[in-house]
C-alpha cells in the first residue's frame, strides 16, 4: 500500500485538535519529506525516525517518502508525531497492516535505538480524545499520568518494537486504567502557627469561603508571607474535573507530578518576573504562572516592587478567567481561574505603622509608592487588610493545639493536630467553616461567590434594607466604581454564608465595606 493514515494529535493551548499523519510512498529522490506547517523539532523527526527504523531492523525502500500533517493550517511541534510518522512508513511499505491502525491515536518522541522518551502535555492530548473511542498509545514515561483520565484507554509502550508486535498481535502492551495516585502524608502549614493576626485570619477564611482575591499590607516581619502560604489547606477539596484540569496544564509546561494530582497549586513566582512569564507566551505559547494557578492560589509578594507592565496583565484573567495569547503565526487560549493573594510593604522603607517608629517616609512618597499599583488593579481585588507587627507577648503565646501521642507500634506515624479554638483558630476548624460555607454556595448557584455575574447578585445576593443604605453610603463616601460596589456584595455575601444566613445584613456589609477602604484610597 503506498498510502497509510495514522491519527494523533497536536496542541493548541489546554486543547488537543485532532492530527492525521498521512504517509506516501512514491518514485522519486530517496528521502522523508514533511509538510503541513511542521516547525524545525518536527522537521527533524525525518533523521529521528530513519535511525530508529533502522536500529529496529525494519526496511527504509530507497523511494521518496512524503508525510503530510494535516490540517495544514495547524502548527505542529515537539517530538510527539515520531512515532504516528514511524508507523505511517511501516504502513504505507507493508510492514504493518494499515487497517490495524484505525483504533487507536498515537504519540511518542523516538530516541535513536528506537526506544520511546516522554512527551509534554499527554495528559492534555487524552482529555481531548476521550470521548473518540480510540485507545491511545502513549510512551511509558507518560502513559502514567494521562491514564489519570478515568474514561479513557491508555496504552503504555517502551519501545517501537513493542508497538509493531501489539499490533501484529505478537504481544500485548499493558492498558493502565485510572487509580488514585497515593495521597501524601505531608501535612500543609497549620493556621495556628501564626500568632495573633486575628483580622488576617479573618480574611484568610472570608476569602477561601468565596473564592476572593486578597491583598496584605503591612511592615516586613509581621506575618504576610505566612498567612498566605496557609489559604490552600483551608480550600475545599478539588473536584475530578478541577484535578484534571489542573494537571493538564502542568503536563502542558511539563510540570506534572502524579504523587501531587488533587493538590490545588500554590505559585509564587518572583518579583522580577516578566508579563510573559505570568501570562504565557513564547512563539509556542505555553502557560504562564497565572494559568499554573489554575484552580489554585497565586503568591505575589512585594507587589508593589513588580514591573507594572507585568502587574497589569492580571487585570483581565481576574475579570475574565482565561488567558487568550495571540502571535502571528497562532493563538491559544488558557484557563486562569486562580486566587490571587498579594503582599506588599506600607511605605518605600516598609516600616510605616511599626511600633518602632522608625518609618521616615512622607505622605509624597508613601502615596507615590502605593500608586506603582493602578488604580484598576486595585478595583479587581476583592479584599485589603492591613497586617501589624506583632508584640512580643502575642509571640511569646503558645500555639493553640496540643498533639496527639503517636499510636503504639507506630513510631513512624504523623502526629494529630487536636483543635482547640479557644485562643486562635486552627487549620482544621477555619476549613470546617469554609467547607460548609461553600457547601451553601454550590447549593444555591452552582459556583463560588467571586464569580457571581453582576445580574445573579440580586438574585443570590439578596440584601436588607439596612445592607443596602450601608452599601449606598460606602459608595458615596468612598467613591466605589460599579465593579468595587459589586465585588463588596460579593464579599458581604461570603460572610453571610460563613454566619450560615440566607440574606445580608448591614454587619455583613459594614464588614465588606472595611475590606475595601484601603483600596479606595489605593
Amino acid at each position: 500500500m503506498a498510502v497509510a493514515s495514522v491519527r494523533t494529535r497536536g496542541l493548541c493551548g489546554v486543547d488537543a485538535p485532532e492530527v492525521t499523519v498521512e504517509v506516501h510512498v512514491a518514485g522519486g529522490l530517496p528521502g522523508i519529506n514533511i509538510v503541513g506547517l511542521a516547525d524545525t523539532e518536527v522537521r527533524e523527526a525525518r533523521d529521528r525516525v530513519r535511525a530508529a527504523l533502522q536500529n529496529a531492523h525494519f526496511d527504509i525502500p530507497p523511494r521518496k517518502v512524503t508525510v503530510s500533517l494535516a490540517p495544514a493550517d495547524l502548527p505542529k511541534e515537539s517530538g510527539r508525531y515520531d512515532l504516528p510518522i514511524a508507523l505511517g512508513i511501516l504502513a504505507a511499505t507493508g510492514q504493518l497492516p494499515a487497517d490495524d491502525l484505525a483504533p487507536y491515536e498515537f504519540a511518542g518522541e523516538l530516541a535513536l535505538t528506537g526506544e520511546l522518551r516522554a512527551i509534554r502535555g499527554a495528559l492534555a492530548m487524552v482529555l481531548s480524545a476521550r470521548h473518540d473511542g480510540r485507545a491511545f498509545v502513549l510512551p511509558t514515561a507518560s502513559a502514567g499520568e494521562a491514564s489519570l483520565v478515568c474514561d479513557a484507554k491508555v496504552l503504555a509502550a517502551p519501545t517501537l518494537l513493542a508497538v509493531c508486535a501489539h499490533l501484529t498481535g505478537q504481544s500485548i502492551l499493558p492498558a493502565l486504567t485510572a487509580a488514585a495516585p497515593p495521597i501524601s502524608s505531608t501535612r500543609g502549614p497549620e493556621l495556628a502557627d501564626v500568632r495573633g493576626q486575628p483580622g488576617g485570619k479573618r480574611a484568610l477564611e472570608i476569602a477561601a469561603a468565596g473564592g476572593h482575591s486578597l491583598l496584605l499590607i503591612g511592615p516586613p516581619g509581621t506575618g504576610k508571607s505566612m498567612l498566605a502560604q496557609r489559604l490552600v489547606p483551608l480550600l475545599p477539596a478539588m473536584t475530578d474535573d478541577e484535578a484534571l484540569e489542573a494537571a493538564a496544564i502542568a503536563s502542558l509546561a511539563g510540570q506534572f507530578r502524579p504523587g501531587r494530582f488533587r493538590e490545588r497549586p500554590f505559585r509564587a513566582p518572583h518579583h522580577t518576573a516578566s508579563a510573559v512569564a505570568l501570562a504565557g507566551g513564547g512563539s509556542v505559547p505555553r502557560p504562564g504562572e497565572i494559568s499554573l494557578a489554575h484552580h489554585g492560589v497565586l503568591f505575589m509578594d512585594e507587589l508593589a516592587e513588580w514591573d507594572r507592565y507585568a502587574l497589569e496583565v492580571l487585570r483581565e484573567p481576574l475579570e475574565a478567567g482565561v488567558v487568550h495569547i495571540s502571535r502571528a503565526a497562532r493563538q491559544s487560549e488558557f484557563p486562569a481561574r486562580f486566587q490571587l493573594v498579594a503582599a506588599m510593604n506600607p511605605c518605600p522603607c516598609g516600616w510605616l505603622g511599626h511600633a518602632s517608629g522608625r518609618c521616615g517616609c512622607t505622605a509624597e512618597r508613601v502615596a507615590r509608592y502605593r500608586r506603582r499599583i493602578s488604580g484598576a488593579l486595585y478595583d479587581r481585588l476583592d479584599i485589603a487588610i492591613e497586617v501589624p507587627s506583632v508584640t512580643a507577648t502575642e509571640l511569646a503565646r503558645r500555639a493553640p493545639h496540643k498533639v496527639a501521642p503517636n499510636v503504639p507500634g507506630e513510631r513512624d506515624a504523623p502526629a494529630v493536630l487536636i483543635d482547640d479554638d479557644s485562643a486562635d483558630p486552627t487549620t482544621n476548624s477555619v476549613r470546617a467553616r469554609v467547607v460548609a460555607a461553600r457547601e451553601r454556595q454550590l447549593r444555591r448557584q452552582g459556583k463560588p461567590n467571586a464569580r457571581l455575574e453582576a445580574p445573579e447578585l440580586d438574585r443570590h445576593a439578596r440584601r436588607t434594607s439596612e445592607a443596602e443604605r450601608v452599601f449606598a453610603s460606602a459608595m458615596s463616601r468612598l467613591s466605589m466604581s460599579a465593579r468595587g460596589y459589586h465585588r463588596a456584595v460579593r464579599v458581604a455575601r461570603s460572610i453571610a454564608d460563613l454566619a450560615e444566613r440566607d440574606t445580608i445584613d448591614a454587619a455583613h456589609a459594614a464588614e465588606a465595606i472595611g475590606y475595601r477602604r484601603i483600596l479606595a484610597g489605593g
